[in-house]
């Protein structure tokens, strides 16, 4: 299982993603552009301690992503099909989140394998991308029975 993230515009999102790979043992994709100057320090800066414990990759654009990337992509969006304690997941899903301005373009919504929205409270527009990451990826270890000991 893994995490992406589709032109990330905020570096500590990022780097708090880092740290969430790092303490659950899954990898992660940053897909460029970024909206951040992107550099090792500047994740390390961002992700703390952690970002040294996390396997990250990074890729030049959507296209180097889908070629280097096997496992069904579930996308996390607020047009999501269903929610993410309907959705069942897999060890080999790719947990793709859009940027924090723009969410995922209509390219990417149409190559993923499912579409999953977080519920929220009527009239609420979007949770941090970052806190959307932890609650999807809690939800999917739980389901592959992959959360830590």
């Amino acid at each position: 299982m893994r995490l992406a993230l589709h032109e990330p515009d905020i570096a500590g999102n990022a780097g708090t993603i880092l740290r969430l790979s790092a303490c659950f043992g899954v990898g992660v994709d940053i897909i460029e552009p970024c909206g951040f100057a992107f550099s090792d320090r500047a994740l390390r800066r961002a992700g703390m301690d952690y970002a040294d414990l996390a396997e990250w990759r990074r890729h030049a654009d959507w296209a180097a992503f889908r070629a280097a990337t096997p496992g069904r992509l579930v996308l996390l969006t607020t047009r999501g099909t269903m929610t993410h304690t309907e959705a069942e997941f897999r060890a080999d899903d790719v947990l793709l989140l859009g940027s924090e301005s723009r969410g995922a373009p209509d390219h990417v919504h149409e190559a993923a394998d499912l579409l999953v929205r977080i519920p929220l409270m009527p009239g609420r527009r979007s949770l941090n991308v970052a806190v959307a990451a932890g609650i999807a990826l809690g939800e999917a270890l739980r389901q592959t029975g992959r959360l830590p000991a």
